[in-house]
């Protein structure tokens, strides 16, 4: 009896939409997902998802159509409250959290970036993605490393310590290829 790969599990990422409101609040009181987010913050979830700005992007991602997690695309030179600073053109940043404890450590998180990070360079003019974890989060820092992800510096994010990392197109490429 020979034994077959798992299958891979099949994850899409769709617009966030006001109907996702009560899955997003919920995820929000886990203890996970609070550890993850020094600044208490307050992702206004009510407003947001009736928002669409141009500079950015709200993805659920479902596994065969359950919500698992959200994923956030930002053009940090563009996104309003300049959380990024100066910085340059042609960049995208993102943000993503996997709702239950029970999906962590699956490899469902290694998808959903795959898929962030393809939908990021899908645009041609997008030469970089970056990343700010918290300095704390080792396992979230690894988890990055391992997806090409390189340190770039240690940053202070209103009350948050970060590690920023960025994943250059020219790095995802050869890592691809």
């Amino acid at each position: 009896m020979t034994m077959s790969a798992q299958p891979k599990p099949n994850i899409l990422l769709r617009s966030a939409t006001i109907s996702d409101l009560p899955v997003l609040t919920w995820w929000d009181t886990q203890p996970h997902v609070i550890d993850s987010d020094d600044d208490d913050s307050d992702w206004n979830w009510e407003a947001e998802l009736q928002r669409f700005p141009p500079w950015r992007e709200q993805l659920i991602a479902e596994l065969d159509g359950r919500p698992i997690g959200i994923i956030q695309i930002i053009d940090p030179a563009e996104e309003e409250s300049h959380y990024w600073g100066e910085v340059a053109p042609n960049l995208r940043a993102i943000d993503i959290w996997i709702g239950e404890k029970e999906d962590l450590g699956k490899g469902y998180g290694t998808i959903m970036m795959t898929l962030a990070i393809e939908k990021c360079f899908a645009d041609e003019a997008v030469t970089a993605i970056l990343i700010d974890p918290l300095r704390s989060n080792t396992a979230a820092i690894r988890f990055y490393e391992r997806l090409g992800f390189h340190f770039v510096e240690n940053r202070r994010f209103e009350q948050s310590d970060c590690a920023v990392y960025q994943l250059t197109r020219e790095q995802w490429l050869r890592a691809v290829n």
